[in-house]
């Protein structure tokens, strides 16, 4: 179980930890500066967060341990599937209360927000092991 949660499960967790709070303490400070005191939508709002922040963590775990050779051809095998995920969650939480205008296109702008931030996270990592794998060789 220790070589599971070190190998696979460590980062993922941490990241979705992270990106939760960011995404809470910015959407905060926004609805703060608008003068907006408290969440219109309320708790719904926060787990919509929590579900498309996992849904972003579970792209980035994908990202990271899909073995396909072409790392930006396995950006794009994640890519699609993950976000019709978000649109599906979307479609079904319209189901359940009525949906502003621009829901879509407010969750295809952060989802790919979210999602860019996510491959340059693991571009990094990639390029960093690459590396270290070229210089002990």
């Amino acid at each position: 179980m220790r070589k599971i949660w070190n190998n696979y499960l460590k980062t993922p967790v941490f990241l979705y930890c992270l990106l939760y709070t960011l995404a809470t303490i910015t959407n905060s400070i926004i609805y703060l500066a608008k003068g907006t005191f408290e969440d219109p939508s309320g708790n719904w709002h926060e787990l919509d967060r929590a579900v498309l922040v996992l849904i972003a963590v579970i792209a980035f775990a994908l990202i990271r341990y899909l073995k396909i050779n072409n790392f930006w051809i396995k950006v794009a095998a994640v890519y699609v599937p993950t976000l019709l995920l978000v649109f599906l969650y979307v479609f079904l939480r319209g189901l359940t209360v009525e949906l502003a205008r621009s829901a879509y296109r407010d969750v295809f702008i952060n989802y790919t927000a979210g999602f860019i931030f996510v491959t340059i996270v693991v571009f990094v990592i990639t390029m960093i092991k690459k590396k270290k794998a070229a210089k002990a060789a």
